[in-house]
């Protein structure tokens, strides 16, 4: 499943689902919160918005659903 810019989305945490919109798609490495993601485009990443919260997050397609 492949995911788009302001798609609405939901991932685990340790307190819950916690749901959001997609921010970016990452395909290539990329560095986020001073931490280095390795994305490719059989494996792409993706810069999360938390609805709740407002923070960023980076997240494997693996790990999110479409809300």
């Amino acid at each position: 499943m492949s995911f788009s810019k302001g798609d609405k989305i939901t991932w685990n945490t340790p307190q819950g689902e916690t749901e959001g919109t997609i921010v970016e798609k990452h395909e290539k490495e990329f560095t986020f919160a001073d931490q280095k993601f390795k994305a490719s485009k059989d494996e792409p990443y993706y810069t999360v918005e938390s609805s709740k919260s407002g923070k960023k997050a980076a997240h494997k397609e693996s790990a999110l659903s479409k809300k």
